[in-house]
């Protein structure tokens, strides 16, 4: 049998098998009133229905540490109890199914305050509940984007804070795995690469400085994480510029650092921090990427980008390219694609007994 259907313990938590969800914003909740950022019937219907259909770990999708942390008006967050309360339900039927929930922690950064993709996905003002959004320094990320604000160290430390009380949080909601973001252009991933941290205090500048923020974030979480309970980190593996950009040999480096403060395993991505970049899009065309993490560091690695197939993610993982494999796109395709790649490749996974007749 493909690893693809075997168990993964990290700490004290098993995962029943390798296909994993990665996070997907919805854009679906509420942009004001009480409700504002909490879970709803969409997203139990959209998790549920993945749970039902086999996958192993759900990671929900970015949820802000924070009200001017969500990428758009329509996020989901992580900053009050009653978005906890929401989450709890859904986390609660997942266990039912034997699937694994995770959140991502998340800030926006200088990418916040943007409408839903299907509405363009143009930044909003206040008038479309929208904020200024903050940044390590100000850089817009393209010419549609506003100039953010700079945060201040004393603001870099009530970030920090932030994250801490959303893991409090996401610990009291039920998920048993967290995963920190640091990609795709947002607020980690913007002090990690030279291309938007122009900073020259002690959060800008070297590689050192540029690492401090994500490494104070990953401490300050790890800290108020349970130790039996694993914590991810999301990397974009790379800026796709030919210079002055976060590079793969950045990312080894800090993959290694990130392991010995307590991270269990990196979620490798790439790319969101630079506009206009050209990418090689193709099917498993960031897997190269993780597949060098994995090969140079200690760190266990989770593959995206393109996996389709079940005949190609059993390949990544039998190949040792990556402990698990996160399919974005596909999930939301068919969300019993863990069903479909066990028949195929002639293992089991978890069916609820209503479903019975389908196996």
């Amino acid at each position: 049998m493909s690893a693809l259907f075997e168990s993964f313990a990290l700490r004290g938590v098993t995962v029943p098998n390798r296909v994993w969800m990665p996070p997907m914003c919805q854009y679906s909740a509420a942009p004001e009133g009480p409700d504002t950022g909490a879970p709803n019937d969409w997203h139990f219907a959209h998790y549920a229905a993945r749970a039902t259909g086999g996958t192993g770990l759900i990671i929900a999708e970015a949820s802000a540490v924070s009200p001017e942390g969500r990428i758009s008006p329509y996020d989901l967050g992580i900053w009050n109890d009653t978005q906890v309360e929401a989450f709890g339900r859904i986390n609660r039927f997942l266990a039912t199914q034997g699937t694994v929930p995770g959140i991502q922690l998340a800030h926006g950064g200088r990418k916040s305050s943007t409408d839903r993709p299907w509405k363009g996905g143009a930044p909003v003002g206040p008038e479309a509940h929208g904020w200024q959004p903050v940044a390590p320094s100000p850089l817009a990320f393209d010419e549609r984007h506003p100039v953010p604000t700079e945060l201040t160290v004393a603001q870099i430390k009530q970030v920090v804070g932030q994250f801490v009380d959303a893991a409090r949080r996401a610990l009291a909601a039920g998920f048993e795995v967290a995963e920190i973001h640091g990609a795709h252009g947002y607020l980690i991933n913007e002090f990690l690469s030279p291309h938007s941290n122009h900073r020259t205090d002690a959060y800008g500048g070297s590689y050192e400085n540029r690492t401090r923020f994500a490494l104070e974030v990953v401490d300050a979480v790890r800290e108020v994480w349970p130790d039996d309970k694993p914590l991810f980190f999301r990397i974009s593996a790379s800026d796709w510029l030919d210079d002055g950009g976060w590079t793969p040999d950045d990312t080894v480096r800090f993959a290694t650092e990130l392991h010995a403060h307590g991270i269990d395993l990196l979620d490798v991505s790439t790319g969101g921090n630079a506009s206009g970049v050209r990418i090689p899009i193709g099917p498993g065309y960031q897997v190269p990427f993780a597949a060098r993490v994995k090969a140079e560091t200690p760190m266990p690695v989770a593959a995206v980008g393109l996996i389709t197939e079940p005949e190609q993610a059993a390949k990544i993982l039998d190949n040792g390219e990556a402990d698990a494999v996160l399919l974005g796109r596909e999930l939301l395709r068919d969300p019993s694609w863990a069903r479909r790649a066990a028949r195929a490749l002639g293992a089991e996974v978890h069916v609820p007994d209503q479903y019975h007749r389908s196996v």
